[in-house]
């Protein structure tokens, strides 16, 4: 079986399993992104509203459902679903109507929160713009699925890629395709939010590194870091100045190492830390130009629980100290559960093994710590603005495996070879 095949079988796998779970994956920031898609492809306020509201709250019900089956006494009790539904639209309706006649119905987003607040999602049309085809063909709830499916599937498919570009054996490109799909990585792709497309530009522009790396001609991997960085600017654009910033650290990091150990230089480190450079800069550039929401704003919307409360006089002061109280919870947290320091230890070992990428995916993982720092809210949905960091392990632990199954082939390959000589 080509090793192609054997991706696709391995992306279809990872699709059936999905239809497990077709709605109630939505957060409450998904239904800004859905109704801004909705309003690219044509339809008016009062129509996205509803289409949102509609599949917003089918999910919300399908969930209720979902535990009440298994709630251990009111398992055969009546249907919540409907109730739930009914009374989730006249909220969400009570909110928009509200807004709207209050004259707050600029832009793309249906105003279902604040407009300070709705501001922060107009200035990313990435992942609506994504959104559109699916939601257009298929519809607003299977549309929503399979744009989770595929850009999950693309972050998979990117795994294999930056793996085969270091030379690393099919059977473990495949293992880091699965992991990514099977850790928290892939589930929080599969979610309607800028995560998946933010994973998958993420990996793509360490595909372009790797590219580089293994001496690839520099102009091609470089163009493709350009071209993730841009697109990760319409994603999220804090996540561009990040991953822009880490990637001309980690080339600094590279081209001093070598030269501090008196080994011959890597043709292309040099023009990947200029273009993480050039990232970072023109990012910071063009969301001046644009007026976007400063990092100021971002501070405001979190300690003011997203504008519903009067802007606080020192935010720079307390976000600090919310800082070192976060850190210190989510520490005691990953200390209880260890799982998540494991795999990124294991992921720092195995990008020990190729050191000149290694220093490039740790640098991307970073931006997970970053983006989580720009946001130190314990209760923010699970881990997804974290995500970033399993990259780490995803691509670093078949490298470190990489030894051991060589290890395992040449005794297999030498007992072959003397079985057919008797």
């Amino acid at each position: 079986m080509r090793p192609r095949t054997r991706v696709l079988l391995l992306a279809a796998l990872f699709a059936v399993l999905q239809l497990a779970n077709v709605t109630g994956r939505d957060t409450p920031d998904s239904k800004n992104y859905l109704s801004y898609a909705l309003s690219l492809s044509g339809a008016d306020k009062r129509e996205a509203a509803a289409a949102t509201i509609d599949y917003v709250c089918a999910g919300r019900a399908a969930i209720a459902h979902r535990e009440q089956n298994v709630h251990v006494v009111r398992f055969h009790a009546p249907d919540p679903a409907p109730a739930v539904a009914r009374e989730c639209r006249e909220r969400e309706w009570r909110q928009v109507e509200a807004r709207l006649a209050a004259g707050q119905g600029g832009g793309h987003t249906v105003p279902f929160m604040p407009e300070r607040f709705m501001r922060i999602f107009e200035v990313r049309p990435g992942y609506p713009v994504f959104l559109v085809p699916f939601v257009s063909v298929l519809g607003v709830t299977w549309g929503v699925w399979a744009a989770g499916v595929a850009v999950t599937c693309a972050g998979g498919v990117l795994v294999f890629l930056v793996l085969r570009a270091l030379s690393v054996s099919v059977p473990l490109a495949l293992t880091g395709q699965a992991l990514f799909c099977v850790l928290p990585c892939g589930t929080t792709a599969m979610r309607p939010m800028t995560e998946g497309l933010l994973l998958a530009l993420t990996l793509a522009a360490l595909w372009g590194c790797a590219l580089v790396l293994r001496g690839r001609p520099a102009r091609e991997g470089v163009a493709v870091v350009a071209a993730a960085l841009l697109a990760l600017f319409t994603v999220k654009h804090a996540q561009a100045l990040f991953l822009g910033v880490c990637l001309a650290g980690a080339g600094a990091v590279v081209a001093l190492r070598r030269r501090w150990r008196g080994l011959p230089r890597v043709r292309g480190v040099a023009a990947l830390a200029g273009a993480g450079c050039a990232g970072a800069l023109g990012t910071v550039l063009l969301a001046r130009l644009l007026h976007y929401p400063s990092a100021s704003e971002s501070v405001q919307d979190l300690l003011t629980d997203h504008f519903a409360r009067p802007d606080r006089e020192r935010p720079w002061q307390e976000f600090l100290q919310l800082q070192g109280n976060f850190w210190t919870e989510w520490l005691r947290r990953q200390l209880w559960e260890p799982l998540f320091p494991a795999f990124l230890a294991a992921g720092a070992l195995g990008a020990r093994r190729r050191p000149g990428f290694g220093a490039f995916l740790v640098a991307a993982a970073f931006t997970g710590i970053l983006n989580q720092a720009g946001h130190p809210d314990i209760n923010i949905w699970g881990d997804r603005l974290i995500t970033s960091a399993w990259l780490l392990p995803v691509l670093g632990v078949p490298l470190l495996l990489e030894p051991v199954v060589r290890r395992t082939a040449v005794p297999a390959r030498g007992a072959a070879v003397s079985h057919s000589m008797r």
